[in-house]
């Protein structure tokens, strides 16, 4: 069976993506980023749910949907209707992956769970994504971002000491829990090459939530003690943290001893050295709030230019706190190919994160954009076999989409 033409060392790989929102879209954008034919199964009547994010979008398409979403076909199909079940049992049989993050038990009671599914495909790579996996109590509850991040506590240790509970930023759980998602399925690809037996890969918001407090949970376990939140400040080493230079913030780690004598000699204070409160690791997380006042009184005094030129000088780890506007301008991140140009159907030019991931026999190719809603329903179900006439009935029943 013919598949697009794509590079990367995921190419000739089919993939079935029945998600929405982020932690899935996570999972197929790197699979497909990589080469893999993804092939993103949406519900009729809408599609993806964050295709209704309206605010901001590029010519009337949602533009946290376009991010999302890039180098993957799009095929709209209703799971509700028998037809569309029984179509997406004829297309596993020539898949090799199918990923979706339904709330845990939604495929099993479609009849489209991993045993069903692994039935018609033995070399299947089912990939559930829920809120707290496919075990435990919590089985069947739905999954949130903001709902795991509490739940495994990162709200706890995240955001200034003495305020209220705050969530990270990024959506942590969600793109980490995609991530997670896809590192699995390669791990049971290559089971499955070996053997050819395919498997179910489990993993949730929780869970990738509680993965990212590898240190956190470290105190805790040595300690019985719960850390609390720090700000930009590391609890285990100082000074590691962001601190205000005259026209803004810079990051500066003296994460070894080495290092926070070359910061003393930097901010000309060699003698912190030699201070009682500073002269060990231990000493200066013991003395942090008068090292930090110690430290922002000289910081603020320059920009963050000449500091950066001169920790850079003598070796010392240090960086700008950049706004994200700032972070995908630099240089760097365009040399890196981090920002990618992509011509979009209704919106036109737009732009998109690039792939993280880089290699040197199979390069990546970043140069689809997200599908409209149905965009390749025609040409997805004529690769898998279906006539012309069977297309037009299933359009016609409302089994599948097309674009208006």
């Amino acid at each position: 069976m013919s598949q697009p033409t794509r590079s990367g060392p995921l190419a000739g790989v089919r993939v079935l993506e029945i998600t929405q929102i982020m932690s899935g879209p996570t999972c197929g954008l790197l699979l497909a980023d990589m080469g893999a034919d993804v092939i993103k199964i949406e519900k009729l009547p809408g599609g993806d749910d964050a295709r209704g994010y309206r605010d901001p979008q590029v010519g009337g398409v949602s533009a946290p949907f376009m991010m999302m979403n890039r180098n993957k076909r799009g095929l709209a199909l209703n799971l509700k209707n028998p037809a569309g079940r029984e179509l997406l049992k004829r297309m596993v049989r020539d898949a090799d992956v199918l990923v979706e993050n339904f709330r845990g038990g939604t495929m099993d009671k479609l009849g489209l769970g991993p045993e069903v599914l692994l039935a018609i495909n033995p070399a299947l790579v089912y990939c559930a994504i829920t809120g707290y996996g496919r075990t435990g109590p919590y089985a069947d509850k739905g999954g949130f971002d903001l709902i795991a991040q509490g739940f495994a506590g990162l709200m706890s240790i995240t955001g200034e000491p003495g305020r209220p509970p705050a969530k990270s930023g990024s959506a942590v759980s969600d793109m980490n829990a995609g991530i997670l998602a896809a590192l699995g399925i390669l791990a049971a690809y290559i089971h499955r090459l070996k053997t050819g037996e395919g498997q179910v890969v489990d993993t949730s918001l929780a869970d990738a939530a509680l993965q990212q407090t590898y240190w956190h949970a470290a105190v805790w376990f040595a300690t019985q003690r719960s850390p609390q939140p720090t700000g930009s400040a590391h609890i285990l080493t100082a000074p590691y943290q962001a601190f205000e230079a005259s026209d803004g913030w810079i990051n500066i780690g003296g994460a070894n001893q080495a290092n926070w004598e070359r910061i003393c000699d930097v901010l000309g204070h060699p003698e912190w050295r030699s201070d009682a409160r500073f002269a060990t690791n231990s000493d200066r997380m013991a003395h942090l709030d008068e090292l930090v006042a110690l430290m922002n009184a000289v910081v603020r005094q320059r920009t963050r230019a000449q500091w950066q030129a001169d920790f850079d000088a003598a070796g010392v780890p240090a960086g700008p706190v950049h706004t994200i506007g700032e972070a995908l301008s630099h240089p760097q991140t365009r040399a890196r190919g981090m920002v990618v140009e992509l011509q979009h159907p209704q919106a036109g030019t737009t732009h998109a994160i690039g792939c993280p991931i880089h290699f040197s026999a199979t390069p990546t190719q970043t140069d689809a954009p997200a599908p409209l809603l149905g965009q390749h329903t025609r040409e997805v179900l004529g690769g898998f076999g279906l006539t012309d006439a069977e297309i037009d009935t299933l359009i016609d029943e409302g089994v599948v989409g097309t674009p208006a």
